[in-house]
C-alpha cells in the first residue's frame, strides 16, 4: 500500500495526491500574454518539450494554467479519466505516458468532457486519437504523435506526483504555457520572478525589432563575438 499527502491508502502502482494551487489568477492572467520562446529564453534557452506537435490546429489557439500531472501505463487512460473528473477549469493536464505510441491515451469523448469541463489544455507524452475533433480547436492540446488504436482503463497510476513529460520535469501546481512554438514547464514557486524577467525580454526584442525595422546593421554585435574567438575580420 501507498498513502498519500491526503492520508489516504491506495494500493502499490496508484495514487492521487491533492491539486496544488500556489498560483493567483493575477499571475495566471499576466502570463497569458508571455510567448513561450521568452520564458524560454530568461530560463536558460534549452528547456521546455521537445517532440510534441500541436493537433489542435490553430496557431493563435494558446494555453496557460495550472498544471495536474498524471503518470500512466503506456496503453492505459484510466489515471487520466479521474484526472479530468478532479481538475479545476482552466487546469491543464500534463500526462507521462512513457512517449508510447502504440495505443492512444486520450480521444474525442475525453475532449468533450474537457470542454464542458473548461480546462485548460493537454500535454502528452504520447499518442491521442480522433484527430479531427481536435483539429477543430477551442481546446488546445500538445502530444508526441497519434494512431487509432483505443486504450485499457486497468491502471496503475498517480496523479499529481513529479513526473518527466517530453523532455520537461513537471511538478503537480507547475505552470504550463503552450502557443504555437511550443510548451513550457514553469516552477511555481519561482513564476513571479520569471514573469517579471519575460516582460523585460519583451521590451528588448520590441527595441531590437524597431531597429531591425530600420534596416540598419549591427554588425558589430556579432563582429566582436568572432574576435573573442579568434576569428580573423
Amino acid at each position: 500500500m501507498s498513502t498519500t499527502l491526503d492520508g489516504e491508502n491506495w494500493p502499490a502502482g496508484f495514487a492521487v495526491q491533492p491539486r496544488q494551487t500556489t498560483l493567483t489568477q493575477k499571475l495566471l492572467t499576466a502570463f497569458k500574454q508571455v510567448p513561450v520562446a521568452h520564458a524560454g529564453d530568461v530560463m536558460g534557452r534549452h528547456t521546455g518539450a521537445v517532440g510534441l506537435s500541436a493537433y489542435h490546429n490553430d496557431l493563435g489557439l494558446t494555453m496557460c494554467g495550472t498544471a495536474i500531472t498524471v503518470r500512466t501505463r503506456p496503453g492505459d487512460n484510466l489515471m487520466v479519466h479521474v484526472a479530468i473528473q478532479r481538475a479545476q477549469p482552466g487546469d491543464i493536464i500534463v500526462i507521462d505516458g512513457g512517449g508510447d505510441l502504440s495505443t492512444a491515451v486520450i480521444g474525442g469523448l475525453m475532449r468533450t468532457t474537457a470542454i464542458a469541463r473548461q480546462l485548460g489544455g493537454f500535454v502528452i507524452d504520447g499518442a491521442l486519437r480522433d484527430v479531427a475533433e481536435w483539429a477543430e480547436g477551442i481546446l488546445p492540446v500538445y502530444a508526441r504523435g497519434h494512431v487509432h488504436r483505443g486504450p485499457s482503463k486497468d491502471g496503475p497510476g498517480q496523479i499529481n506526483t513529479p513526473i518527466s513529460c517530453a523532455g520537461m520535469t513537471v511538478m503537480p501546481g507547475d505552470l504550463i504555457l503552450g502557443d504555437a512554438d511550443g510548451v513550457i514547464a514553469i516552477p511555481a514557486s519561482e513564476a513571479e520572478a520569471i514573469l517579471s524577467l519575460c516582460q523585460s525580454q519583451a521590451e528588448q526584442e520590441a527595441r531590437i525589432r524597431a531597429q531591425n525595422e530600420t534596416g540598419k546593421i549591427d554588425r558589430e554585435r556579432f563582429d566582436s563575438i568572432l574576435r573573442k574567438k579568434g576569428c580573423p575580420l
